[in-house]
């Protein structure tokens, strides 16, 4: 009897040893794809239209996907690049199109098959003799030396191993108007630059252009076609709720090697669906939870407001948004089926950057001209209730401290007034409306959850400004 048990037992730690190592061997296949996919797409993109060097790319890249070590090797042509593991057990590409970026091709399909390959026109130019923003001339006169100093400290590394700051470009406005930038060396202030996910901003700025021409509803049920079927809970959650990160999906947005948002963006051909496809976690309005994945669900519901094609709706930001807020430069990445992948990639210059943060900070109106809705900055900028220290809105970041207790913020050294476009690796614009200040800073920051300083030198801007 005892050794029929004892049989037993020893059979079922045998099942759960191969199970565990099953479960291992899926989990360090994904983490490899994946890393495979982020070397291969971000380098297409910092390479080709950041035009970083080689060796800070490699760095910046070698860093994130620190576990591939020496097993990783990255091969950059005029056509994208292509990341192999293991001398090539795994192999990943993304290809560059013109006006569209990367595009990674997940799974081993092919460039011939991706979805949205029609281009807009080519693109508008700015008089590099006029003031900024209508034009590209240079500040007209040097910036006071206390901006420049703090600017310039901006650029400094803390001096110990870590953090590494990496700031490529820092850019500040006040009044409307260009009081100082500053470049890293080797970056040219013509390139386009990334996002991460500031690009959730601009996601919600085209959403705002659609919402005044009469093509989206915020308050109505997303337009999901995943969630129609009779009796799905999903069916219920409004564009409102995806742009607050309130809709109580499941999805996992803590950064490593085989979460969620990993998979979506470095494994998937279309990350909308992907995202699309999880169950709830909790009712809608119940939490608030950042994700990466309702910002996607978000760009598709853009894109099928055009019939699900891109090339319309890249012509419809450009002409609606992008060219009349002199925003001439911006480029948005799209995955393999189409979909642009708002949670993540948006490229433009850090002068761009600035005139996305000025458009904000003048209520959505460019020339004269209203390219958001009337009340839509105050929607992006109203906090969701859910969001601990008020420090989010409609796919905008916060300053504005708990309702109990306001002096509780996320930016104590700022005013409550202060808003941004965030993103991975220390990108930010930065919009303080009360001291009529935009700040960009952008960088490859290592790691992302290190101190970037970007709180520091705004608060410097504002003692140096202000009057």
């Amino acid at each position: 009897m005892l050794r029929g048990v004892r049989r037993t037992l020893l059979g079922i730690a045998a099942l759960a040893v191969l199970a565990g190592l099953a479960l291992g061997a899926r989990w360090l296949w994904i983490a490899v794809h994946v890393g495979a996919g982020y070397a291969a797409k971000v380098t297409c993109s910092l390479t080709h239209l950041s035009r970083y060097e080689r060796s800070f790319i490699d760095r910046y890249v070698a860093a994130e996907v620190a576990p591939l070590g020496s097993a990783l090797a990255v091969e950059v042509t005029a056509a994208g690049a292509e990341a192999s593991v293991l001398g090539g057990l795994v192999r990943v590409s993304a290809v560059l199109r013109p006006e569209l970026g990367c595009t990674l091709l997940p799974g081993g399909s092919a460039a011939s098959e991706l979805v949205g390959s029609a281009a807009p026109p080519p693109r508008r130019g700015l008089d590099p003799a006029r003031p900024w923003p209508e034009g590209e001339a240079a500040p007209a006169a040097p910036p006071p030396a206390v901006v420049a100093e703090a600017v310039a400290r901006a650029f400094l590394e803390p001096g110990s191993p870590r953090p590494l700051r990496q700031t490529t470009a820092v850019v500040v406005v006040q009044d409307g108007r260009l009081v100082a930038e500053r470049y890293a060396p080797g970056v040219d202030p013509a390139a386009l630059l990334l996002s991460w996910s500031m690009a959730k901003s601009v996601t919600m700025a085209l959403v705002g252009a659609l919402v005044a021409d009469g093509r989206l509803d915020a308050n109505a049920p997303a337009p999901v076609p995943e969630w129609r079927a009779s009796g799905d809970p999903r069916g219920a959650i409004t564009l409102d709720q995806l742009l607050r990160q309130s809709s109580g999906l499941a999805f996992d947005e803590t950064y490593g090697a085989v979460n969620d948002v990993s998979r979506m963006l470095f494994t998937r051909p279309d990350t909308g669906a992907f995202a699309a496809a999880f169950p709830l976690a909790s009712p809608p309005e119940s939490v608030w939870s950042y994700s990466s994945g309702t910002s996607n669900i978000v760009a598709r519901i853009v894109r099928d407001a055009f019939g699900g094609d891109l090339g319309a709706m890249l012509r419809y930001a450009r002409e609606r948004l992008f060219d009349p807020a002199d925003m001439t430069s911006a480029l948005v990445e799209a995955d393999a089926s189409g979909t642009f992948i708002g949670s993540s990639f948006v490229f433009m210059t850090a002068r761009d950057w600035a005139r996305f943060g000025e458009l904000f900070r003048r209520d959505g109106v460019w020339n004269g001209r209203r390219l958001l809705p009337e009340g839509w900055v105050r929607y992006a900028t109203t906090p969701t209730p859910k969001a601990p220290l008020g420090r989010y809105g409609a796919h905008w970041w916060l300053d504005a401290g708990e309702a109990s207790a306001p002096e509780r913020r996320a930016w104590p050294k700022l005013p409550p007034d202060t808003y941004a476009a965030r993103g991975h690796s220390g990108q930010w614009v930065m919009v303080v409306p009360s001291a009529r200040l935009v700040v960009v800073r952008l960088g490859l920051t290592l790691p992302d959850d290190e101190d970037d300083g970007t709180q520091e030198l705004v608060a410097e801007l504002l003692a140096a400004l202000a009057g």
